[in-house]
């Protein structure tokens, strides 16, 4: 009886424990996007502004670091007709609390093209993204986030190599 008691103990503070690190939310932002080109691109590489918007998992690992992912939605790309893409992106971000409601980090992200098919793009893309955040309350935070693409968003067989620049400006709420 001595061990069960000690069990359902251990096991009833490690969920409780563990629960309070895990925090749900929502972020809703703006992004600017570009594309840059390794050689000559196209002549005019507008800026492309969009809507971000997503749901997020903040996992913590200790009470200064933590790991959060992500679901989002973003409008990337240049401003021209045919060089607008849409993804659905999931960041993996290390983020480390630097001093009362600063937050700094890194990590992956993997975008899957959303809304067009056989357009020239490729399916997948990734990025690394560097993330800065300041909660003003303990639900209510502004965030800065810039992606940089790592790999080729163009297919193959097009003649053209370019990686994506993401700068994000948003909101975030803590449920």
């Amino acid at each position: 009886m001595k061990k069960l008691y000690t069990l359902v103990l251990v096991i009833g503070l490690s969920t409780y424990t563990f629960s309070q690190d895990i925090k749900y939310g929502v972020h809703f932002g703006t992004n600017v996007s570009n594309m840059d080109y390794k050689e000559d691109g196209i002549m005019s590489n507008p800026h492309r502004n969009g809507f971000v918007f997503g749901a997020f998992v903040d996992f913590g690992l200790t009470e200064t670091l933590a790991v959060m992912t992500e679901l989002q939605y973003s409008p990337e790309g240049a401003n021209l007709q045919n060089f607008k893409t849409d993804y659905l992106n999931l960041p993996v971000i290390l983020n480390y609390n630097i001093v009362g409601g600063l937050k700094l980090g890194v990590g992956p992200q993997v975008g899957l093209k959303v809304h067009k098919h056989d357009d020239g793009f490729k399916n997948f893309a990734f990025s690394g993204v560097g993330f800065a955040e300041y909660m003003l309350t303990d639900e209510f935070g502004i965030d800065f986030r810039y992606l940089y693409g790592i790999t080729n968003v163009f297919n193959d067989d097009i003649n053209l190599e370019a990686t994506q620049g993401v700068m994000q400006f948003g909101v975030t709420y803590r449920l």
